[in-house]
């Protein structure tokens, strides 16, 4: 009876687990910002991937920080790097990786599963 009574609220979390529904959360206004070196300037929008829509808002909370995140990293690349599609395929891979680390630090919870650049300009 005990084993019956223990592994029941156990089956229940497994029905009541959220389903798969990817979700976009867009990163407004594009970020802008200086580089060193090379061009001058970098503007991008962005995208960033959830698989559950319920993280939505909780993502947007936390957008200012995820801004700022963003901009740091992008404020210290050489604008000579970010040309290529390999150097944008890595600054993509590292934002991502940031942004997952400030959303765990923030909510116990990365949220993000992938980012998109949905406009990339250097000049």
């Amino acid at each position: 009876m005990l084993f019956i009574a223990f592994s029941l609220p156990a089956l229940a979390g497994d029905e009541e687990k959220e389903p798969v529904k990817i979700s976009y959360v867009e990163m407004k206004p594009s970020i802008v910002s200086n580089l060193t070196g090379g061009p001058k300037y970098i503007r991008c929008d962005i995208q960033l991937m959830t698989k559950y829509a319920s993280k939505v808002e909780k993502i947007k909370t936390h957008m200012p920080a995820l801004r700022h995140t963003v901009l740091m990293i992008i404020a210290g690349a050489d604008g000579k790097q970010l040309t290529t599609r390999e150097s944008k395929e890595a600054l993509r891979k590292q934002l991502l990786e940031a942004i997952r680390k400030k959303l765990e630090e923030l909510t116990d919870d990365p949220m993000v599963k992938d980012l998109y650049f949905t406009a990339y300009y250097v000049k």
